[in-house]
């Protein structure tokens, strides 16, 4: 099996040799940079499964990496944070982040959080099967490939936002709150306030609306939640 490549970007070098260890013993392959500059540079060359990325960076910020990356790929995006920042965890999951840690964090969790984003994101020749694809009126979600198409035209989607989409479409007309969403989803304690996870919905659904057709697949129920369109 083919290793799968992480991308570590920290200017902590003691901890970059500590997750170094860890992610080799795990079988992954490895790259570190200890800016954001050069990170990106990493970034731009070579094909990544993952991206651990520190905030506090020299030269370019993780949240200004963050930005970067996320206009080029939707490789899951893994944020390591300090323990009194809750407002960048907010901001960095609102871009794109798929999962962060605050540090100190147990290298057990870490391996954890790394197997799970990279398992969600890889994908295998051969895994398509046809009960994994959803199909509606203008919008295809294939589930194996992580593929979304409006009208036959790809969509990009982050990780998250895919991971989003699926949930909602598999449920369809099913109305949600923005709690049961963020815990079905981030599989987490509720961390987000109300208008940042609107931005987020927001974001995935103007990237499948379906101009041609003048469909909205994401409804939102005032003063309740989110569901997926059930006319569809």
């Amino acid at each position: 099996m083919k290793q799968s490549k992480v991308l570590l970007i920290d200017d902590d070098k003691d901890l970059c040799m500590l997750i170094e260890r860890e992610l080799l013993q795990e079988n992954y392959e490895v790259t570190v940079r200890h800016d954001g500059k050069t990170g990106f540079e990493a970034f731009k060359n070579d094909k990544y499964q993952l991206v651990v990325l520190d905030i506090m960076l020299p030269f370019l910020n993780g949240l200004e990496l963050l930005e970067k990356i996320r206009i080029k790929d939707p490789v899951p995006v893994l944020m390591l944070t300090a323990k009194d920042s809750e407002a960048d965890k907010v901001t960095g999951l609102r871009l794109g982040a798929d999962d962060y840690l605050t540090k100190p964090f147990l290298m057990s969790e870490f391996a954890a959080r790394v197997h799970s984003l990279i398992r969600r994101y890889t994908v295998f020749n051969g895994q398509a099967a046809d009960n994994s694809t959803l199909h509606f009126t203008g919008l295809e979600i294939n589930y194996s490939l992580r593929s979304v198409y409006v009208n036959t035209a790809e969509v990009r989607l982050t990780a998250k936002e895919f991971d989003l989409l699926y949930f909602l479409a598999s449920n369809q007309g099913r109305v949600f709150t923005k709690e049961q969403i963020y815990n079905h989803v981030w599989k987490d304690e509720y961390a987000y306030d109300d208008r940042n996870i609107m931005s987020f919905i927001s974001k995935l659904r103007k990237k499948i609306r379906n101009e041609q057709m003048h469909i909205d697949y994401i409804q939102t129920i005032h003063s309740i939640g989110y569901r997926f369109r059930k006319e569809v």
